[in-house]
């Protein structure tokens, strides 16, 4: 989707869950059921009445919030055979560095609900389709109640799935990779024939860096990124590109990110992916200056660049002066028609797990529409 005649809004996905949507959530991870018809009514409505409040808060193109999954990329042992158990858990490199406030965080984020990251034990295959469909008919309800400008629903990537459970089945991590890409394949079709365009997540391509494979050197982790986009691709084939948006990040999480790799050093593995709208960082302290890397790099022609222009980790509501500045910076590099307005990271990207405030998530999408508004009105006074 192009900015045609204004540069349009969206952001990266997730959204802060309703407490009862988070109940009933927390209910089927402690009991492992839950009516099924309950929980229906009232997601369908959570779905309905976020939708409503992104477009009053200026979105052009919205999401269902995710508001039906645990996590991100979680929610795939739902969906698919092969897992079972927990994993323990993982610290970034960075946060390694920094004990006494890797400790500090895990305590401001204990709101979360309890969530398991199962190993991979067993084949790889579609297990149950019923919860993909629940979300596209409750998604294309709102959608047709509302009628936003555009509207894109979430699917977890091959290599972010592997990053949050480990695998203890497969041979090759690439043979993991491979047996997740052709059996999350579906789903990524099912989305596009609903008439979504489809959003991969892909911290992988950046984060696992510092995560899963913090202990190899950065050529190693290159070889994986590669690959990994290799077998994304090969998941998508035959979607239209002009449907498929790709989001790119080191970590939803407000700690050091010393260790995060440049963009720089990932761009032209990122950029041969197939989707044709890429969402980043780039209102953070640690990524808000690689706005050069685009200027520096050779960017196909095809490429739309969503640059998150709000901080999905902070409470500051950031100005509209600044928010207009960022985007200006990337409508000089591309153009204006291929410029997005998007957020840096998720602002629940596990349910009950957010460092925002909801009503300050809404009041920053509401400063990023201005901020749009007024680099529009620079863009387009001609």
């Amino acid at each position: 989707m192009l900015s045609r005649d204004r540069i349009l809004t969206t952001h990266v996905g997730s959204l802060p869950r309703p407490d009862n949507i988070c109940d009933l959530l927390r209910q089927k991870v402690e009991t492992g059921t839950v009516d099924a018809e309950r929980f229906d009514d009232i997601v369908g409505a959570g779905v309905d009445e976020v939708v409503a409040k992104q477009q009053q808060a200026g979105i052009d193109i919205v999401s269902d919030g995710e508001f039906s999954k645990l996590g991100y990329a979680n929610y795939i042992t739902d969906r698919l055979t092969g897992f079972q158990g927990d994993s323990p858990r993982v610290p970034g490199a960075d946060l390694i560095d920094f004990p006494a406030y890797a400790q500090k965080l895990g305590e401001r984020r204990k709101g979360a609900l309890p969530l398991a990251r199962p190993y991979c034990t067993g084949d790889i295959k579609i297990k149950n389709n019923q919860p993909l469909l629940d979300d596209l008919r409750r998604f294309r309800h709102a959608v047709d109640q509302h009628t936003p400008t555009g509207a894109f629903m979430n699917a977890a990537s091959p290599g972010v799935i592997a990053v949050f459970q480990p695998n203890r089945f497969f041979a090759t991590h690439a043979d993991y990779l491979q047996a997740l890409g052709q059996a999350m394949a579906e789903e990524y079709r099912a989305i596009i024939e609903a008439g979504f365009d489809l959003q991969i997540d892909c911290p992988d391509l950046a984060m696992g860096r510092h995560t899963i494979f913090k202990d190899e050197d950065d050529k190693s982790f290159l070889r994986h990124a590669q690959n990994q986009v290799e077998i994304l691709n090969d998941a998508l084939e035959g979607l239209p590109p002009e449907r498929l948006r790709m989001h790119l990040c080191w970590g939803n999480y407000e700690g050091p990110h010393h260790k995060d790799i440049p963009l720089e050093n990932i761009i032209d593995i990122v950029l041969s992916a197939k989707p044709q709208t890429l969402l980043f960082e780039a209102a953070n302290p640690r990524h808000a200056h690689e706005w050069k890397v685009f200027a520096d790099c050779h960017l196909p022609e095809n490429k739309v660049l969503c640059p998150g222009v709000i901080d999905s980790c902070s409470n500051y509501i950031e100005h509209p002066d600044l928010i207009a500045e960022r985007l200006l910076k990337f409508a000089d590099i591309v153009g204006r028609e291929r410029v997005l307005a998007g957020s840096d990271c998720g602002f629940s990207t596990f349910a009950g797990d957010g460092l925002v405030d909801p009503d300050i998530c809404f009041a920053k999408f509401k400063a990023m529409a201005r901020g749009a508004e007024i680099a529009s009105a620079k863009l387009w006074r001609h």
